[in-house]
């Protein structure tokens, strides 16, 4: 199967948040290579227009940019992306290693999302859900369905 790389955008600040993921990347580590990278969040005013914001994600594309590993799939998580089920996400997966993909890099923006060329430029775009999430619970609940898409191609108990 191919490594996975999560880019996110600023850091966990919650220890049960982090304490959660911290879990299923090492769950993971038994099926993969994982790796996770965090950019800096562009911080903003407390009501900052639509061109501050348009900036800010333009600024945070960059990083995100210099994070992909060269090659990666790239699967923005974006609220106008594809919902998929657990098994279908399983079959993305198990698609991606039949054509040799090398890794898989989900990337998760900040408070603000993610910029539109970046989502534009991502092979993939997922929704997790039409109803809205915090940032740092949606990364966790990211690297379960990862976690669990990786379970369900070994045909192992963890999914029901």
């Amino acid at each position: 199967m191919p490594g996975v790389s999560f880019v996110f955008v600023g850091k966990m600040k919650e220890a049960h948040f982090a304490a959660a993921f911290a879990e299923y990347m090492k769950r993971l580590g038994g099926y993969t290579k994982c790796e996770l990278r965090e950019i800096p969040e562009q911080r903003l005013g407390e009501r900052p227009s639509e061109r501050e914001i348009a900036a800010a994600l333009a600024r945070e594309a960059r990083e995100i940019e210099r994070a992909i590993p060269r090659g990666a799939y790239v699967c923005a998580l974006c609220v106008e992306g594809e919902e998929c089920s657990s098994e279908r996400l399983a079959e993305r997966l198990a698609a991606l290693d039949a054509r040799g993909a090398g890794r898989v890099c989900f990337i998760v923006g900040g408070s603000f999302g993610l910029d539109a060329a970046l989502k534009r430029r991502a092979d993939l775009r997922l929704s997790m859900s039409r109803m809205t999430f915090p940032h740092h619970l949606a990364r966790v609940m990211l690297a379960e369905q990862v976690y669990r898409a990786f379970t369900i191609n070994a045909g192992a108990r963890y999914h029901k």
